[in-house]
């Protein structure tokens, strides 16, 4: 019977599965409905630089061993040169179309001629043509790639729709939505726009006393006011932290083949109070970067710095220690790279860019700031904490630390942190990225095409937080309130948050992300007020209903004419069971966990070191059941359960995780200990709570997984399930008692076993419903 109920979520997910399978075909039909219509004017970035990457770039673009014709297309010198032996032509003429032979090429129909040529596969549609010929008509304007080019805050755009709009967002969105011929979707009911709140901003469901008092509340204000209650929780700074965890490579052991365990806690629990008190970003920033450079550093901005020691560390003997070391300091490079410009600079390390303006130089010059901490390549000892560290004492703490939560009350906490070396140490191009292949000598310096690193600047990583978070860099702050973007929506305005080069996705809505971007900083860099203001929007809260019009039109939703349906992620699936289970402790901070994994399999993939991560020990009590957050991270072994959802792997900085959806995700949520632990007490909360009758019950464990009522026909299939449970169980008592003794939770209600087990198993199955593991 349940089956049933859960069938007709699953096919319509995989109705939309299959309508999503084909990038190429899903980019192409959104250029088909997005943009028939020719633009008023123009850009080459947007409008041109797509067709001659798509189309030229294969014969004539950046790679020299394929190239043809010495023509180049990819940068504006090759675009504008003159050609041939006698140097007496040119593909592109500003203004002249006889003269630009690139327009000859494409419209001729002699296949010895065409462009581009037929046996290539590659085409130029109708209005593609069209597009080149007017870019050229209009004077072939040439720009510096979009992201490079520092955002200038855009007219807020006019719009008829006025009493839909929000805010300003909703009027960037609702003009683009008007061109393309489309309309928005209504706002999303009460119930489910407060679940989609509450898992956006703290990362858990809302609670049964919270959807009763969103929906009693008819005052114009309830939506606001639900919103600046969630900012202000520490659930809020968690779930922020997790974000984070990600981007900073996080975990609780070394990494590589003896995978030691490390201590790196203290500084989760500092970020975790950096979001709490809304630090500005880009003094959270700069305290990560480069907080033991400040002056007089404080003991709180040095446990900042640990962010750059979260790589991977060997203690395998037989290592070059000098190789490994230089492997940390890459990636420190990478994670800035990555993190705070949204930029493949790993791409320069062996040889310049191949796509972006980046030199391997750049790379080495980057490289240079992060390669001055006394540290070695090899840890000397096992249990021994690499240098640098800072030892934060148990009263210190007490005193002057008390966002640190030293549960275990430990004397001596060693953390790894940054220290500049007295006399730094000289950088060099590494030729094809050999640790000891020593080319030029580098000094610290930036990328000169995102933004030249000035004189006056400090030469070290102060200098070059400084450089990253000036208002003129062009990148930061984009790449930033895409990310908070991607939070909220489930994809950012770019599309590869990694990656804001040439290679990445275009905008969606580049004068969106350039107005939010100003924006941001403008208010400070108040991370709270963004997320407000969006969530606030009526993009934000449309409902994520979709008709089939719209399905058709938009499949890949790029016109944010609805809401997405995202699934929870991996740390929200756990902690969602936990909290309707009653089972959740709201503990802040503290040393990561161990809760139940299958056994055996850190003892099976044990690399040889032994020591504490030989051998898995789970928790007991309540360290069972703290927030995913805290969950102890083994890098060679992450928790099997997470990585089954997606979760990263912390081995380097992620900044978008995968969505995957597989059978393996069906079987956790059917026999994981903790998911069926959680339902036993779900089913428990909910005999105690409402002791009249099955349906009372069941409509309160089906409110609290999905936040809305049962419909009749839900409510009926339900009662017949459990009905063929309690059958079931009052047949073998013994099938009753395995199950209810999965985990160490111990029922309350005074029911028979059988009976126990039926809404154990109900509970269960509700959970299992695919609407409890999405947000919307």
């Amino acid at each position: 019977m349940l089956l049933n109920l859960r069938s007709k979520y699953f096919f319509f997910g995989l109705l939309l599965l299959m309508i999503g399978c084909n990038p190429a075909e899903v980019e192409e039909g959104a250029t088909a409905f997005a943009v028939q219509k020719m633009p008023d004017k123009i850009d080459f970035n947007f409008h041109v630089k797509p067709i001659l990457s798509d189309r030229c770039f294969h014969c004539h673009g950046p790679d020299d061993n394929s190239r043809e014709a010495g023509l180049r297309l990819d940068t504006k010198e090759g675009a504008f040169a003159a050609l041939g032996d006698a140097k007496d032509h040119y593909a592109i003429v500003a203004g002249s179309l006889e003269e630009s032979s690139l327009i000859e090429r494409m419209y001729t129909d002699d296949p010895e001629m065409m462009m581009p040529p037929p046996e290539s596969n590659l085409s130029l549609s109708d209005y593609d043509k069209a597009i080149l010929k007017q870019w050229i008509e209009e004077g072939a304007e040439w720009k510096e790639h979009w992201s490079f080019i520092p955002p200038q805050k855009p007219s807020v755009p006019a719009v008829d729709n006025k009493g839909w709009a929000s805010n300003d967002i909703d009027r960037f969105v609702f003009n683009k939505m008007d061109k393309a011929g489309i309309t928005p979707s209504p706002q999303a009911d009460k119930a489910h726009l407060l679940r989609r709140l509450c898992f956006d901003l703290t990362g858990l469901p809302p609670t049964l006393e919270q959807m009763d008092a969103f929906l009693e509340d008819e005052s114009p204000d309830a939506v606001e006011n639900l919103i600046d209650d969630l900012l202000e929780t520490d659930a809020y700074a968690e779930h922020m932290t997790a974000k984070w965890l990600d981007l900073a490579r996080y975990a609780d052991t070394h990494g590589y083949q003896d995978d030691l365990e490390r201590v790196m806690w203290p500084w989760r629990d500092w970020v975790i109070h950096a979001y709490k008190k809304n630090m500005p970003f880009d003094q959270f920033v700069t305290w990560q970067l480069a907080g033991d450079l400040l002056p007089n550093p404080t003991r709180e901005q040095l446990i900042a710095t640990a962010f750059n020691r979260n790589h991977k560390i060997t203690q395998e003997g037989g290592v070059i220690p000098e190789e490994y070391r230089v492997e940390y300091v890459a990636d420190r490079t990478q994670t800035f790279g990555i993190a705070f410009l949204g930029l493949t600079m790993e791409c320069s390390r062996c040889h310049d860019h191949k796509y972006d303006p980046i030199y391997q130089k750049d790379y080495y010059s980057l490289y240079s700031f992060f390669n001055n901490i006394p540290e070695e390549g090899l840890i000397p000892n096992y249990g021994v904490t690499p240098e640098p560290f800072i030892t934060l004492t148990d009263e210190e703490i007490e005193s002057t630390l008390s966002f640190i939560n030293n549960i275990d009350s430990v004397e001596n906490i060693e953390l790894m942190v940054m220290q500049e070396m007295e006399k730094p140490r000289q950088a060099y191009v590494l030729n094809r990225g050999g640790y000891d292949n020593y080319g030029d000598p580098v000094g610290p310096s930036t990328p000169a095409a995102v933004l030249a690193f000035e004189e006056d600047l400090p030469a070290n990583r102060l200098g070059l937080a400084e450089w990253l978070t000036d208002e003129d860099n062009p990148l930061m702050a984009r790449v930033t309130v895409n990310r908070l973007w991607q939070q909220l929506f489930g994809r950012g305005i770019v599309a590869t948050p990694e990656d804001f080069g040439n290679q990445g996705s275009l905008p969606t809505h580049p004068d969106l992300l350039d107005y939010l971007a100003v924006k941001f900083i403008e208010d400070g860099w108040d991370v709270k007020k963004m997320v407000k203001f969006i969530a606030m929007s009526s993009t934000y809260q449309q409902s994520s209903v979709i008709p089939k019009e719209l399905l058709e039109k938009d499949p890949e939703n790029l016109l944010l004419a609805r809401s997405p349906r995202k699934r929870l992620e991996a740390e929200m699936i756990r902690d969602h069971a936990l909290s309707i289970g009653g089972l959740l402790v709201e503990q802040v901070g503290g040393p990561s966990v161990k809760p139940y994994q299958p056994e055996g399999l850190w003892a099976e993939t044990t690399g040889g070191g032994g020591g504490s991560t030989s051998r898995y020990v789970r928790d007991t009590g309540s360290k069972l059941y703290r927030r995913s957050l805290y969950t102890f991270w083994k890098r060679t072994l992450p928790p099997p359960n997470m990585m089954t959802f997606d979760a990263a792997s912390r081995d380097f900085c992620i900044v978008k995780r995968q969505n995957t959806s597989t059978p393996m995700q069906a079987l956790i949520l059917m026999n994981d200990p903790q998911i069926i632990e959680a339902g036993r007490a779900l089913a428990d909360r909910a005999i105690q709570a409402a002791p009249a009758n099955l349906e009372d019950r069941m409509t309160y464990m089906f409110r609290l997984s999905t936040s809305r009522y049962p419909t009749p026909e839900e409510t009926s299939e339900l009662k017949a399930y459990f009905g063929e449970e309690l059958k079931r169980f009052s047949a073998s008592e013994e099938d009753a008692k395995a199950f209810l003794g999965i985990g160490e939770y111990k029922v309350e209600a005074d029911l028979e076993i059988d009976e126990m087990a039926a809404y154990a198993i109900l509970a269960n199955a509700i959970f299992n419903l695919d609407e409890s593991i999405t947000k919307s």
